[in-house]
């Protein structure tokens, strides 16, 4: 956290060395305005500063919402400045190139982005977070037994309940558009907290309410481990994970560590599995998939694994898993004309991938970590509807 919260300083101060010397000084010769330029800044550094004395190494676990304000504060002034200095230094060096450049016409457009940059996130952090967007999305598989065809399932993902402390109307409003899609079965892909089981508590009462004919079933992500959070003891971090896994049950969902189940509809029946996190590394890898698909063999099945990369790296070259569900990539809560900087790093990303019939889904969750922020990756809800 603190390599981030020094990342974050550095872009928040070097546009404005820049801005302070291309344009305030020259524009005015009063201490006073000059000074005041750097108020913001220098609050903003000092609330950095304020909350790594305050909580050390787990920072984020106990101050999640200031840091993640403070983000949102830093970004809300360090992008507009910095797309203003890229524009206004292209200008300047154009101009010194060619004089029949205007400098003055890029110092125009860098205000013009940045003010669209400062709504832009502006609009994320207080509305795009609680856009709840219901995706309805289909299934054709000619595997797929006759008595699912129509099926529903909901599949939601990376809640991540100790982002929404202090805001249940929200998640009461997630639970309710969930129930209302009236489907058979509700799916949950991991990453249910940011770092401690115990960010759950206030909420066991709102999340119990989902509700489905066949159930409510859950797998774990990285996040829910509590590795991120720096524990006195491993007794500790295990007792944490306990913790987790009995509420979940308490609220009526029913947690598949690398284990399955048999669905029945209509006269037929389907596998639904799921396994413990396995992500590319540094992140955890606990999945065990032939345990987990032990005596499925032959059946339509379903799986349920947080990381997409899992897909590819195992999943399709060793099992015959028709559909499988994830989440964790969040599409880096920025989408922008069906864009996100998150396929740099995930090729799939974000909705559905093919490999003949054999497919994947990629859920970009409900919540957020550290940043308050969501634009284009709307908090999604998926309605997934499965057909011959």
């Amino acid at each position: 956290m603190y390599r981030i919260a020094l990342i974050l300083i550095i872009f928040l101060i070097l546009p404005d060395i820049y801005i302070y010397l291309v344009h305030i000084v020259r524009r005015t010769k009063k201490t006073g305005w000059r000074l005041a330029y750097w108020v913001p800044t220098l609050l903003i550094v000092a609330g950095y500063a304020a909350c790594m004395g305050m909580s050390g190494e787990n920072m984020l676990a106990h101050h999640a919402q200031t840091i993640g304000w403070l983000a949102v504060i830093t970004l809300l002034f360090a992008a507009p400045k910095i797309i203003f200095m890229l524009c206004s230094l292209s200008g300047i060096v154009l101009h010194t190139l060619s004089r029949y450049i205007p400098s003055a016409l890029f110092t125009g457009i860098g205000l013009v982005l940045a003010l669209a940059s400062f709504g832009n996130i502006l609009y994320g952090s207080i509305v795009g977070i609680k856009r709840f967007e219901i995706k309805e999305v289909e299934y054709h598989s000619k595997q797929l037994p006759k008595g699912f065809d129509g099926y529903r399932i909901v599949q939601i993902s990376d809640i991540h309940i100790g982002s929404w402390q202090g805001d249940d109307t929200s998640i009461q409003k997630m639970v309710n558009l969930v129930n209302a899609q009236k489907a058979d079965l509700i799916v949950f892909t991991g990453d249910l907290v940011n770092q401690r089981s115990h960010e759950l508590d206030e909420f066991q009462h709102i999340l119990s309410q989902l509700h489905a004919p066949d159930g409510v079933y859950s797998i774990l992500g990285n996040h829910d481990y509590g590795t991120y959070y720096h524990w006195k003891t491993p007794q500790e971090e295990k007792e944490n994970l306990a913790n987790l896994i009995a509420q979940e049950k308490n609220m009526g969902w029913t947690l598949l560590n690398n284990e399955h189940v048999i669905l029945h509809h209509r006269g037929d029946s389907i596998a639904l599995i799921g396994v413990e996190n396995d992500g590319e590394p540094p992140f955890s890898q606990y999945a065990d998939l032939p345990r987990a698909m032990k005596d499925t063999e032959g059946m339509f099945q379903i799986l349920l694994s947080h990381n997409p990369t899992h897909w590819k790296r195992q999943v399709l070259p060793e099992s015959d898993i028709e559909l499988m569900l994830a989440g964790h990539t969040h599409a880096m809560q920025m989408e922008l004309f069906g864009r996100s900087l998150a396929s740099l790093k995930y090729p799939e990303w974000s909705g559905m991938y093919y490999q003949g019939e054999r497919a994947l889904y990629v859920n970009v969750g409900i919540g957020y970590v550290g940043l308050p922020f969501r634009f284009g990756a709307w908090p999604e809800i998926t309605v997934l509807t499965l057909h011959e």
